[in-house]
């Protein structure tokens, strides 16, 4: 099979969801998110569950998931959501970042695990898949 032009060609916007228990983080990630330009916010969970729920309703490119919240953790969320949707990114941004948080996410099917405060270029390289 040859690949099209379109299957090639780089994606345009990121659908991203935002999964964080802090309304302050979820305000904050919707306002600067949005000025890269390329990123579409498409929702917010505000835990685990919701973010499932969402997930399956929106289908979003990316999850930007918070790993420790009540109702059900980023962790397990982003297991179900990986089983699901096993295209879907999930980018675990937590205040946590010590190697059993970082081993636990990958063990989770997390791709990038950023610590919050990193930088917002490194979060949107993250979405975007940009090295």
């Amino acid at each position: 099979m040859v690949p099209n032009a379109t299957s090639c060609a780089k994606k345009s916007r990121w659908r991203v969801l935002i999964v964080d228990d802090s309304p302050q983080v979820r305000q904050e990630l919707r306002t600067l998110l949005p000025l890269a330009g390329d990123i579409e916010i498409v929702g917010e969970a505000v835990d685990g569950q919701e973010a499932i729920c969402l997930t399956h309703v929106l289908q979003p490119d990316v999850v930007l998931m918070d790993l420790e919240m009540p109702v059900l953790d980023g962790y397990e969320a982003t297991r179900q959501i990986k089983a699901g949707f096993p295209s879907c990114r999930v980018v675990a941004l937590t205040a946590h970042g010590y190697e059993a948080a970082r081993q636990k996410a990958s063990q989770s099917g997390v791709d990038v695990f950023l610590v919050k405060g990193s930088s917002v270029e490194a979060l949107i390289r993250a979405i975007s898949n940009r090295r």
